[in-house]
């Protein structure tokens, strides 16, 4: 009977279920900020955690500010600690990151397929990456500056979109004149002391050629700075942008151009949204798009902007960090965040897919701006040169400063960053 029912124990354990093998999934932790679409990019770690059942990847979310984003990384990276893995960091960063030690090169990991990989990039964005010849993170949103105008009033007007800045000027006082609404601004512009600010010095002196590191070494063109600067002034003392041009920010010409106020505005792409699907907008469907224009003899330029994927110096699972930040910044996600959340792709293909287009039209014009598209410099010192860049471009469009006086503080401020 003992020898029945052990056989029987015997028989019932074979026909149980066999357990899973314990398993140790690797943890990994990225960190974004606020304004990049958190519940997009949960979407996207999921679909990785699919494909990569050993991996788990959770999100820490950030402020909503480049500035405030930057400066949780300097604590967390400055302590060396361990607990990020992968992060976002802004296009103007790599070099400050590289300096720090606190990005982990990425050539080894992409061998002899680096240079296939990174000219699959924007040109500017395979650029800004790289510094010292090392790939310190993959490009993984783009953006730029462009310049948006009322093409319901210069078709009024029966006037094309404006290739150089006098003729935005002229473009603008007649248009001002004929509806005299003394609420209509002819441009907006950043002149308050943010980072915008830093793009509306550059703007001007880029397109007649300027630089302002050339070789590693200040590269500094008074000529062409003042020209941009006074082009600036001149807006203001003619009326074109509004007396207090020094107070506007970023989202102010947003908000302005948004509700109506404004004829051309300068502003990054995340605006369009706003313009056409804002629940008070006021311009849907009156809204064009373009390139910015040029200076007298100059050509087209515009300020690059974007966010980076780079892999923490101190993780403790680099290579599947790699891993993870390589499909983050490949050719199909780009794609799922331009139909998800309308970024910027940063792969000229992406601009060019039938599906995107159909969704998002704009694209096609958006992206021969992106492409004119130009790094502010890279330098480890890129703090110290958009300090003096911001604040000294506020002080000429308060009128606290003349452009000599201003440029005379940035060319010694901007030295001595370099030295």
């Amino acid at each position: 009977m003992q020898h029945l029912i052990l056989i029987s124990l015997l028989m019932a354990a074979f026909l149980l279920p066999a357990r899973a093998q314990p398993t140790n999934p690797i943890h990994l932790k990225a960190y974004i900020g606020g304004q990049q679409r958190p519940d997009i990019m949960r979407d996207l770690f999921a679909q990785y955690m699919a494909a990569n059942p050993g991996i788990k990847v959770s999100l820490e979310v950030g402020g909503a500010t480049s500035d405030l984003h930057q400066k949780y990384l300097n604590m967390v990276l400055s302590a060396k600690d361990t607990t990020l893995d992968v992060f976002l960091i802004d296009i103007i960063r790599p070099a400050q990151f590289a300096a720090a030690g606190w990005a982990e090169p990425l050539d080894a990991y992409l061998g002899s397929d680096r240079e296939a990989f990174m000219s699959r990039y924007l040109p500017a964005y395979r650029e800004a990456n790289t510094v010292n010849n090392q790939v310190i993170a993959l490009p993984a949103l783009a953006d730029s500056l462009f310049l948006y105008y009322r093409k319901d009033l210069l078709a009024k007007y029966q006037e094309p979109p404006p290739t150089t800045w006098p003729e935005l000027a002229r473009v603008a006082k007649k248009i001002q004149r004929g509806e005299n609404d003394p609420n209509l601004q002819g441009l907006s512009f950043q002149g308050k002391a943010v980072e915008g600010a830093v793009c509306t010095f550059l703007l001007p002196y880029w397109s007649l050629g300027g630089e302002i590191i050339r070789d590693g070494k200040m590269s500094f063109e008074r000529n062409k700075a003042e020209a941009g600067l006074n082009m600036w002034r001149t807006m203001v003392s003619e009326g074109v942008a509004k007396k207090n041009s020094a107070e506007v920010g970023t989202d102010d010409t947003r908000k302005e151009f948004q509700a109506g106020k404004v004829i051309f505005g300068v502003i990054w792409g995340y605006a369009w949204n706003h313009f056409q699907g804002g629940a008070d907008t006021r311009v849907k469907d009156k809204v064009g798009v373009t390139t910015l224009p040029a200076m007298p003899g100059g050509k087209p330029v515009s300020c690059m902007g974007g966010w980076n994927w780079s892999v923490s110096a101190y993780s403790k699972h680099k290579a599947e960090s790699v891993a993870l930040v390589r499909w983050l910044s490949s050719p199909e996600v780009s794609k799922q965040l331009a139909l998800k959340g309308s970024f910027h792709p940063v792969f000229p293909s992406v601009y060019k897919d039938p599906e995107v287009l159909k969704a998002i039209p704009w694209f096609a014009d958006a992206l021969p701006v992106v492409e004119t598209a130009r790094a502010r410099p890279v330098t480890p010192m890129y703090r110290a040169i958009s300090d003096a860049l911001r604040i000294n471009t506020n002080t000429v469009m308060a009128g606290v400063k003349t452009p000599q006086q201003a440029l005379d503080e940035i060319e010694q401020r901007v030295a001595r960053a370099l030295r």
